[in-house]
């Protein structure tokens, strides 16, 4: 008795058909189905929101950065290490 015998009449594959029917239907369209994004009204506010902290966010960097240009930029040593400390323990 054989067991590895290639040559079956009559031997199936199922995958092979699945994949056959799924190309078949595939063919069948006229075009490619495009991905779409809905972005939801919470979402759209938020990004709102979003650009106006940017633009406060651009007018403080711009202020720090003429306070550093001019030299009257001041750093409090003890906030700094009051925020490494936790860091040091």
């Amino acid at each position: 008795m054989k067991i590895n015998d290639n040559g079956r009449i009559g031997n199936v594959n199922p995958y092979k058909k699945s994949g056959e029917s799924a190309f078949a239907q595939a063919a069948g369209k006229k075009g490619k189905a495009k991905d779409q994004v809905e972005i939801s009204a919470e979402a759209k506010e938020l990004l709102g929101a979003q650009g106006n902290r940017t633009e406060e966010r651009s007018l403080r960097i711009d202020q720090l950065k003429s306070s550093v240009v001019s030299g009257t930029y001041h750093v409090d040593a003890g906030k700094i290490a009051e925020k490494m400390l936790p860091y040091l323990k």
